[in-house]
């Protein structure tokens, strides 16, 4: 689903004045560094995957979650929905368009380093108003504490606290939190949050685990069941 002109607009604006973007990437792939990288996805879907922001194959094939990370909850999604996990790259791109995909900062850092807090802050209204606006559902998947506590940003002290003493819990991947936002012309929305870790191979303690715990949370959101 394609964001509305003016929003697209807003992002590139956005964009050009935020240092830090890996233009080296958007060269190498021919691409330009001030188009945002958002899935998006159907606006009713059932649920949402939250994640942090793009990396090298984001840049390459446009979309989020195309990397390493996202090609295992791909094929996490794939065996979920189909039974196995015999799916190829376009199966698994494919199996991506039942879902809303969204990410803190839709541009690559330098680095692959998560963007500071001024640059999420920086994005945060559009992004707000692209889940908000762009998608009808309540339950959202986030990957990694970026991503769990991006939900925290210009919220009353008192949500923030509540959602930073969350992510301290031992249950936090087994949990949920709701959280309401606002949007920019003032309607108001209940998100319910089923935070996950990071699935970056580079995550060690929760690589391994990552798999099961993401059928966890589909299972019990009743995803793939018939």
């Amino acid at each position: 689903m394609p964001i509305a002109a003016s929003l697209r607009r807003a992002f590139r604006e956005c964009a050009a004045h935020t240092e830090g973007i890996d233009l080296v990437a958007y060269s190498r792939f021919h691409k330009d560094p001030l188009e945002p990288i958002i899935g998006l996805g159907e606006p009713r879907a059932p649920l949402a995957f939250f994640g942090r922001d793009p990396g090298r194959e984001e840049v390459r094939f446009g979309e989020p979650f195309m990397g390493s990370g996202g090609q295992i909850l791909r094929k996490a999604l794939y065996r979920q929905l189909h039974g196995d996990s015999s799916g190829d790259f376009e199966a698994l791109r494919e199996v991506g368009r039942a879902f809303f995909w969204i990410n803190t900062v839709p541009y690559k850092p330098l680095g692959n380093k998560a963007w500071s807090m001024a640059v999420k802050k920086r994005f945060h209204p559009l992004m707000r108003e692209l889940l908000l606006e762009g998608w009808q559902g309540r339950d959202v998947i986030t990957l990694g504490r970026e991503a769990f506590l991006w939900f925290a940003i210009d919220q009353p002290r008192e949500v923030r606290r509540a959602l930073e003493a969350f992510w301290q819990r031992e249950d936090r991947f087994a949990a949920h939190i709701e959280v309401e936002m606002e949007a920019q012309k003032g309607a108001k929305r209940q998100f319910r949050l089923h935070p996950l870790p990071h699935p970056s191979p580079l995550n060690q303690v929760w690589f391994k685990r990552f798999p099961d715990l993401l059928h966890a949370r589909l299972d019990a959101l009743e995803i793939g069941k018939t």
